[in-house]
């Protein structure tokens, strides 16, 4: 069975290299690695320490996203940003036919499953059941992936460097080739091994490439061909990038601090920064980020300085002593 993706002249134009994970792809296809057992080399150590800490309302989110086979389209929605936040505020606004159309896919694909009632009320746009799952989202990626997510950037970061390189040596031919072993191109159609047979026509849409850490085996993208295309697809790991103790996980420093305080002053310990660039590396709103380190800074655990329009966020020696000796180089 095959994904074809049918190109014009326009669409190559058009195609571009995400620019960075998408979080919401990743809540879904962790979702996963988190119930299935294979992968255990490179998402083993991650699964243990996630099982551990998986929130109840995650329960929401698995029944959108069954062990295997077909997950409802708009649990991810398409963000420039591809941060958790932007996700689940697009999640929030998702139209109410979209919902009913992908939720009756669901129901049609995986006939012998109970399905709760809940999902009743979802199909009719009710905006509360609406809010609850963009809730669980947004709490299974702070309890599961965000102590992750700078690692989870940084091999991403690593993957879209090398396709730049690969583009700019071959073009769009080389960077399609080598995507993925099943990869086959010949203009105007890109083929890829996939579960069922499925076509894309761009018509002048362009495509996205969305490297992802946690798809596995084969590329993936959304069912329904009219919407915005894109195509997630894996990529290389480190094995070891799971173990050590995940950022914020040290029980005394996030008993002391709090989770989203303690991330904070290790993400500062890892680099000075300033507040914008202190809310994307922990996809956190920007006054989150300045809430917690003026807080930081109030507790002499932090120094701040202005310089031109930017605040740049300095680690203290009474906040380097708090982290106990944990070094930066930890938190790739």
């Amino acid at each position: 069975m095959v994904l074809r993706i049918h190109f014009t002249g326009d669409d190559l134009a058009r195609t571009r290299v995400a620019p960075d994970c998408d979080a919401m792809w990743e809540v879904m296809l962790s979702l996963y690695r988190l119930r299935r057992r294979e992968g255990a080399i490179v998402f083993g150590q991650w699964k243990k320490d996630a099982l551990a800490r998986v929130p109840a309302a995650t329960r929401m989110l698995t029944t959108l996203v069954p062990t295997q086979g077909y997950a409802v389209d708009f649990l991810t929605p398409r963000t420039e940003p591809g941060s958790i936040a932007a996700g689940a505020e697009a999640l929030r606004r998702t139209p109410r036919e979209r919902l009913r159309v992908d939720l009756v896919e669901l129901a049609w694909r995986h006939p012998g499953r109970r399905l709760p009632g809940w999902l009743g009320g979802l199909a009719a746009g009710g905006p509360r059941t609406l809010d609850a799952v963009a809730g669980a989202a947004e709490t299974y990626f702070e309890a599961c992936l965000s102590p992750y997510w700078s690692r989870i950037r940084a091999q991403v970061a690593r993957e879209r460097a090398h396709r730049a390189r690969v583009l700019g040596e071959g073009g769009w031919e080389a960077v399609f080739a080598t995507l993925h072993p099943s990869a086959r191109w010949s203009f105007p159609t890109l083929e890829l091994s996939y579960p069922a047979d499925h076509d894309i026509h761009l018509n002048g849409r362009g495509l996205v490439l969305q490297p992802s850490f946690f798809c596995r085996r084969t590329p993936i993208t959304l069912r329904d061909p009219e919407l915005p295309p894109v195509l997630v697809y894996p990529i290389e790991h480190d094995p070891a990038w799971a173990h050590g103790d995940p950022p914020g996980r040290r029980p005394a420093l996030t008993g002391l601090l709090g989770p989203t305080r303690a991330q904070v002053l290790e993400t500062i310990a890892h680099g000075d920064c300033t507040t914008g660039e202190l809310a994307r590396r922990l996809d956190i709103p920007g006054s989150t980020a300045s809430r917690q380190a003026t807080t930081l800074r109030e507790a002499g655990l932090v120094a701040s300085h202005r310089l031109g329009q930017a605040v740049i966020h300095t680690v203290t020696d009474l906040g380097a002593a708090l982290l106990d000796g944990r070094r930066p180089g930890l938190i790739a």
